[in-house]
């Protein structure tokens, strides 16, 4: 038996990734990039894989080049899920008791407070499949000013309809997390709500987790990446400001 797809495509997880640095953060370990002096500051919350996964923080360099302060925080403590040797994900819903996206979302809180003491003025946040929840909840205050959920994992309609700031969803054809039927229903939702930014696309041939977890050696896959990439970047440009 095969793993769900919040679990296919495990990255090789490496601390010394990305350009920037670890430093505490709020309480948390946390993967900091671009310039400090920034008014604009991006919060990454990873997948259920963490934040030492390279292509997240190689997200998080490019995201920071475009001149944000870019902060993506260790919620796990160092202890992101690991699948069983065989590659089961039988240890998936004991690993997730310990480590709700509810617990995430409150431990943003003081990653975002330690953002405003520096001065910054405007935060945008994106979430990738677990992370998703973890930013939707945070959409629903005025804790952030933008979100990008993509490919979301534990994401409801009812969350969608609590949203209070732009937000984009990217999501993937061949997804059972948020297939497209579901994805279609948050963006009625949205729709619904003039009073509310939002931008819906849903990225063909690609799945569930493809944003973060593609293969660097798969031309298409990359490619699909860096379209999702750059409609993030553009989202959090015109509405983190």
């Amino acid at each position: 038996m095969s793993g769900p797809q919040c679990c296919s495509n495990a990255p090789t997880l490496n601390p010394s990734s990305g350009s920037g640095h670890v430093e505490k953060f709020g309480g948390l370990d946390t993967y900091v990039t671009g310039s400090p002096d920034s008014k604009l500051a991006i919060l990454l919350a990873s997948d259920i894989f963490g934040y030492d996964a390279p292509n997240l923080r190689k997200l998080a360099d490019k995201v920071a080049a475009a001149g944000f302060f870019v902060v993506v925080p260790d919620f796990f403590y160092g202890d992101p899920f690991v699948p069983g040797d065989d590659g089961s994900y039988a240890n998936l819903p004991t690993w997730l008791k310990d480590h709700g996206p509810d617990k995430a979302f409150e431990e943003s809180k003081p990653v975002l407070e330690v953002l405003k003491s520096k001065g910054v003025s405007a935060v945008g946040a994106a979430g990738f499949c677990y992370g998703a929840k973890v930013v939707v909840e945070l959409s629903k205050h005025d804790f952030i000013q933008a979100a990008v959920l993509c490919h979301p994992s534990f994401v409801t309609l009812d969350d969608i309809k609590a949203v209070k700031v732009p937000i984009s969803i990217l999501g993937a054809e061949i997804d059972k997390m948020s297939p497209p039927e579901v994805v279609k229903q948050f963006e009625e939702a949205l729709t619904a709500k003039s009073e509310i930014e939002c931008h819906v696309k849903i990225f063909p041939k690609v799945a569930h987790g493809w944003t973060v977890r593609y293969n660097v050696e798969d031309e298409a896959a990359v490619k699909a990446a860096e379209e999702a990439h750059q409609d993030l970047l553009e989202w959090f440009l015109n509405h983190v400001k």
